[in-house]
């Protein structure tokens, strides 16, 4: 017999035997070892992003100075090229290689109206602009009654002889509206925190100077005011529908007829049809003005008043544009819902950022600080949400309750070790379909949303969020969450956590990730802590464009990480 005869010969008797032992039990194992292996080949997918850009999320310095951390930025705006200052504004007919403008708050709303500008399936979309009324009314607010209204307003309060125009209003089309006619007509913007007593809403118009309020029925003490505040000289009330039959010029006796009052309404329907459709052209405007923002911090605490240049908000904007990778940006299928006030900077700029992407965006007046977000998407079903740290843990402790079960447990517990293990966000299947009903009721259609936008403000004592909670919220919500930090006189946020960091870590307080493009962050040291060649910490200093004297130094300590990102010591 030859050595090929013994060799099959062999492996027939190992064969034959095999299948002699087999029975029902060698038929589970083998049954089971199968599945797993068809499983793991079937659901494995690559991690969002390449563990190496997570190991190194910011760029240092190649020296410091004596005292002081290297200073960091964004890999996006490396040591040598400038910070991110502007929308890169392409006028009509520029030569599609040239640099474009920087921008100001004029062309975002050109923008918008225009539409997207580059070739592609959604070229000429435009978004929507929606104000949610209760829990099921919505209204959409066409585009053009909205440029009318910016036109007729502005120049209402241009020809009374306004110049500094104080907004005292909720989250509304009306807010944004009075920004876009200050920016359109040469007058200052001031944006007051909504719902404030009333001798801090005198308090606030001595400081600013304001000779012009736009306000709301109702929320507004207008006797107290011309009593307290003699230099206010014109008043336009923004009246709902249900009380546009009332008089509302009327103004209180004792104060001689000094204050000129009207109604938004009347201003616009009083004017011809056609009045008020064409924007003003572009050339030839001056600078807009600044746009004065209050920094509410504790309650019974003095406002700070922060005044912000054009260039400061479009750089703000640019940045927070930017942070978002390109394949997800904001776009024209998104619905954007600022759920905290408009009158912080990082919920302005971001919806600022929303109507120069063409997003639709929405507006609802109880949305503002909402603490519970299921009342506060009641209606519509938003893609993309700006939410306070308070609501975020809310919607987390109520969550973390209803998961009681084991299943539930260990459903979850499978969710988080692909999210931080794989780096990949749990995908949608029959599995965790049965999880699906504890989740958080957010939106009209549970499933859309995609991104989350939240922020730490410094020194206002705003709850702190960890990086596992930050990550159960990504597993309760489907939505990818942006952390960022923000103070009062930095346009937007100085810092903010990475599109695709799922990592957790054993804080108290999640790190805030890199700085963004338009700012630059540095350390310096203070009498408990120094930088060391080791280590950074020290006072939290932050640069560039969108920073409010291009340089401010928070007043809280900072460390920086060994993966380059901004954390509290």
């Amino acid at each position: 017999m030859g050595f090929f005869d013994n060799l099959m010969l062999s492996i027939d008797e190992s064969v034959t035997g095999l299948f002699g032992q087999w029975n029902v039990y060698t038929s589970v194992i083998v049954t089971l070892f199968a599945g797993l292996v068809t499983y793991q080949v079937a659901t494995r997918r690559d991690p969002d992003t390449h563990p190496f850009l997570l190991a190194r999320q910011a760029q240092a310095s190649p020296v410091r100075n004596e005292g002081e951390s290297a200073i960091f930025r964004s890999q996006g705006a490396p040591h040598g090229m400038p910070l991110n200052a502007g929308l890169n504004v392409k006028d009509p007919g520029a030569s599609k290689w040239a640099r474009g403008r920087d921008g100001d708050l004029r062309d975002i709303w050109r923008q918008a109206v225009a539409g997207v500008q580059e070739d592609g399936p959604t070229k000429g979309a435009t978004g929507r602009i929606l104000t949610v009324l209760g829990t099921e009314h919505v209204v959409d607010n066409a585009l053009d009654d909205i440029t009318r209204q910016i036109n007729l307003i502005g120049q209402h309060i241009s020809d009374q002889g306004g110049n500094r125009v104080a907004i005292y209003l909720p989250n509304s089309v009306e807010l944004i509206a009075t920004l876009f006619a200050c920016a359109f007509y040469n007058m200052t913007a001031i944006i007051l925190p909504f719902d404030q007593t009333d001798d801090a809403v005198i308090s606030m118009l001595r400081r600013s100077a304001a000779d012009t309020v736009i306000t709301a029925p109702g929320s507004f003490p207008f006797d107290i005011v011309v009593k307290n505040y003699p230099s206010l000289r014109q008043l336009v009330w923004v009246v709902d529908e249900g009380s546009k039959h009332m008089d509302w010029n009327e103004v209180p006796q004792g104060t001689g007829g000094s204050v000129n009052v009207s109604t938004w309404q009347e201003i616009v329907t009083e004017n011809p049809v056609d009045a008020g459709k064409e924007l003003p052209p572009l050339e030839g405007q001056k600078e807009p003005r600044d746009v004065t923002i209050f920094w509410q911090s504790k309650p019974g605490i003095q406002e700070e008043m922060v005044r912000f240049t054009a260039a400061n908000l479009v750089s703000a904007v640019a940045a927070l544009i930017f942070s978002v990778p390109t394949s997800q940006r904001i776009g024209p299928s998104d619905l954007f819902l600022p759920a905290d006030s408009l009158a912080n900077t990082h919920t302005l700029c971001l919806t600022l950022a929303a109507l120069y992407s063409n997003a639709s965006v929405a507006f609802n007046s109880v949305a503002a600080g909402a603490h519970d977000l299921a009342v506060a998407t009641r209606g519509i079903a938003p893609t993309i949400l700006v939410a306070t740290p308070e609501a975020l843990l809310k919607t987390h402790q109520e969550t973390s309750g209803a998961l009681k079960s084991v299943i539930a447990r260990n459903l979850h517990w499978l969710q988080t070790r692909t999210l931080t293990q794989q780096g990949v966000m749990p995908a949608a299947s029959l599995v965790t379909s049965w999880y699906d009903r504890l989740r958080p009721s957010i939106g009209a259609k549970p499933g859309k949303l995609r991104i989350i936008f939240t922020a730490e403000r410094v020194g206002a004592g705003t709850p702190r969020l960890s990086s596992s909670q930050i990550s159960d919220l990504r597993i309760y919500t489907g939505a990818r969450i942006m952390y960022a930090l923000t103070a009062a006189k930095v346009a937007g946020a100085a810092a903010q956590t990475g599109f695709y960091d799922y990592r957790v870590f054993d804080d108290e307080c999640s790190h805030f990730g890199p700085p963004l493009t338009s700012t630059e962050i540095l350390l310096r040291d203070t009498a408990e802590h120094k930088t060391t060649d080791e280590l950074s910490k020290g006072e939290i200093i932050v640069r560039g464009p969108c920073v409010a004297g291009s340089e401010v130094a928070l007043g809280v300590v900072g460390v920086i990480r060994d993966d380059n990102t901004l954390a509290y010591v």
